[in-house]
C-alpha cells in the first residue's frame, strides 16, 4: 500500500503482490485500504507529516501500527495515544527500524547489567550512504537545536553539544557528536535511566558545519532555502544502491552509569542500516501476526526484550 499508484503497482507487481493505493489525507479512502488489515509498517515520511493519520486509520481499523521513524516528536505523539491504543486493542510502535530497534536493545541489555545506572550514552556508525527519505528528514532538521534528556526531562541543547571520542569495536576511536535522535525519548521508556544522551560518529567537517547551523538556523529553516534542497533531494538521490547496502555494516556503542560511577559498556556489529531496518521491521510485524502485540504504546525492547535484535542474522554483540 502507497500513497503513489503507479510507484507502487510497479514494486508490487514485480514481486508478485497485491497492492493498494490510498491518500493520507482521504480518511474514507485510506480506511477502505485498511480493510482486512492486521498490522500496518508505516514508511511514509518526513513522519511528522504523516504519523497522525496513519494511527488514526489502524485505530479505527482495529490494525496494529509500526513505523519505522527517529523523529523524537512522533515518537512523543504516539506515547500521548497510549490509552486511546489499549482502548483500542491496537499496539503503537514507533521506531522499528535502524532507528531504534539495535539502540533501544543495546539500552535494555546495559540496563539489565546495571540497574541502578543513571545516565545512558549510545553512539554509532552508519555506513554506505542516505535515502532519499532519510535526507527529506535531515532537511526539515537543518538549523533545529539537539536534544538530551536530564533527569527524565528532554532538553533541548545546540546542534554538536557534546562530542567524544568511541571505539566501536576496531581498537580505533571515532569522533563523535550529540544528536536528537529517537533514542533520547524511547530509551527512557524502555530502561527508566533518567538521562540519556545519544552520539553519532562524524567527520570533523560535519562537526563544524552542525555548530555552524547554531547561527545560521532561520535562513536553513526558511521556505526558500527548504524548497531548494528539498527539490535537489529529489532530483540526485535515489539509493542507497544493494552493492553499498551489502558491503557496509552498523556499528553501536552503548555505556550505562551508576551515581557513584559503576560502568558498563557494549557494542553491537549489524547489517548497514537500510537493510536493518527491513529485516526488523518484517521480524516485529511477524510477531504481532503471531499474536504477540502488547496494546498501547511500546518500545521494540520493551515489548520484545533486549535479546530480540539478536534474532536478526549477522548480528553480533559483545560486552565489557
Amino acid at each position: 500500500m502507497a500513497r503513489n499508484a503507479d510507484a507502487v503497482r510497479a514494486q508490487a507487481e514485480a514481486l508478485g503482490l497485491e497492492w493498494r493505493a490510498a491518500p493520507l489525507d482521504d480518511a474514507a479512502k485510506l480506511d477502505a485500504a485498511l480493510t482486512g488489515t492486521r498490522v500496518v509498517i508505516h514508511c511514509a515520511g518526513p513522519f511528522a507529516h504523516t504519523w497522525r493519520a496513519m494511527s488514526d486509520a489502524c485505530m479505527r481499523a482495529g490494525a496494529h501500527y509500526l513505523d519505522i521513524t527517529g523523529e523524537i516528536a512522533v515518537f512523543e505523539g504516539l506515547a500521548a495515544r497510549d490509552v486511546d491504543a489499549k482502548a483500542a486493542g491496537v499496539m503503537l510502535m514507533p521506531g522499528t527500524g535502524f532507528d531504534v530497534v539495535p539502540s533501544d536493545c543495546l539500552a535494555a541489555h546495559l540496563a539489565g547489567r546495571l540497574p541502578d545506572a543513571t545516565h545512558l550514552a549510545l553512539a554509532f556508525q552508519a555506513a554506505g550512504g542516505v535515502s532519499r527519505g532519510t535526507s527529506l528528514t535531515i532537511i526539515e532538521g537543518l538549523g533545529q537545536p539537539g536534544a538530551v534528556r536530564r533527569n527524565g526531562k528532554i532538553v533541548f541543547v545546540p546542534q554538536a553539544w557534546d562530542t567524544r571520542a568511541i571505539d566501536f569495536g576496531d581498537g580505533r576511536p571515532r569522533e563523535t557528536m550529540t544528536i536528537g535522535w529517537g533514542d533520547v525519548f524511547t530509551a527512557y521508556h524502555s530502561t527508566g535511566i533518567p538521562n540519556i544522551a545519544v552520539y553519532t560518529a562524524v567527520p570533523t567537517t560535519v562537526r563544524l558545519s552542525a555548530i555552524a547551523s547554531r547561527h545560521i538556523g532561520p535562513v536553513l529553516r526558511s521556505g526558500f532555502v527548504q524548497r531548494m534542497l528539498r527539490a535537489s533531494v529529489k532530483r540526485t538521490i535515489d539509493g542507497p544502491s544493494a552493492a553499498s547496502r551489502d558491503g557496509t555494516a552498523s556499528l553501536l556503542w552503548g555505556e550505562a552509569t551508576t551515581a557513584s560511577g559503576a560502568t558498563v559498556t557494549a557494542r553491537l556489529r549489524a547489517p548497514n542500516a537500510y537493510t536493518l531496518t527491513a529485516q526488523t521491521a518484517v521480524l516485529i510485524a511477524t510477531k504481532v501476526l503471531g499474536g504477540n502485540a502488547p496494546p498501547g504504546f511500546q518500545t521494540p525492547a520493551r515489548a520484545y526484550g533486549a535479546e530480540v535484535i539478536l534474532e536478526i542474522p549477522g548480528v553480533t554483540r559483545s560486552s565489557d
